[in-house]
């Protein structure tokens, strides 16, 4: 069994199941727009950098481009969002038991996400920032996911090629980012997102080969 050089996870639905969080900041931005988000196009920002999603979300609610206040929604719907994990972020289930499996076993891990830097150091303090080698957000490179930027400086931080990389990912967005970037992907979640990912459907009872499918290529 080849041990990955490092595991790279995305964050929000992957790793914490902080998604239904964001899910009441999107419904009441978009409720202040004068529209109920539908759950089609709520599932259309999964995954997304915050400026692509406030695009959808404007688009759904019809806003002339000219009266989009992009920084503002931003800051608004990023605060939101602050207060509400400062109430509490759930872990996905078994991702914690995840982490440490895999600290355990040496493998160095990368948080790789397109969440904002001031609203993923607030995660960072149910997470653990001493469990990660390195940590990459959406505001932090060029172009966030689904380009492969996020990937590829996360492996570059951590000193590995992404070619020797796992990233772990519940949406098609993120996935789509690790695989360009080189990266072998694992999806978890209740439906495969990408064609050419291992899906491995949820962390509960992962193993350490669950994390080594370079073995298999």
């Amino acid at each position: 069994m080849t041990l990955p050089a490092a595991v790279l996870f995305d964050m929000d639905g992957t790793l914490l199941d902080s998604e239904k969080l964001w899910d009441i900041a999107v419904a009441e931005f978009t409720r202040g727009l004068g529209y109920e988000v539908t759950p089609e196009a709520r599932e259309s920002t999964l995954g997304n950098a915050t400026g692509d999603a406030l695009r959808k979300l404007y688009d759904f609610a019809q806003v002339p481009e000219a009266d989009r206040d992009y920084p503002g929604a931003e800051r608004w719907v990023s605060n939101r969002v602050v207060e509400l994990f400062d109430g509490g972020i759930p872990w996905q289930p078994g991702a914690r038991e995840a982490l440490d499996l895999l600290a355990d076993a040496g493998v160095p891990l990368v948080l790789v996400t397109n969440t904002i830097r001031d609203v993923t150091e607030h995660a960072l303090g149910t997470l653990g920032r001493e469990r990660f080698v390195a940590t990459v957000c959406g505001d932090e490179v060029a172009e966030p996911k689904p380009a492969p930027d996020p990937y590829l400086r996360g492996a570059r931080l951590a000193g590995v090629a992404p070619q020797d990389c796992v990233a772990v990912e519940d949406s098609p967005t993120g996935a789509r980012s690790a695989f360009v970037a080189g990266c072998t992907v694992l999806t978890v979640g209740p439906e495969p997102v990408l064609d050419g990912a291992v899906h491995l459907g949820g962390l509960t009872g992962a193993g350490v080969a669950d994390f080594a499918p370079l073995s298999r290529r």
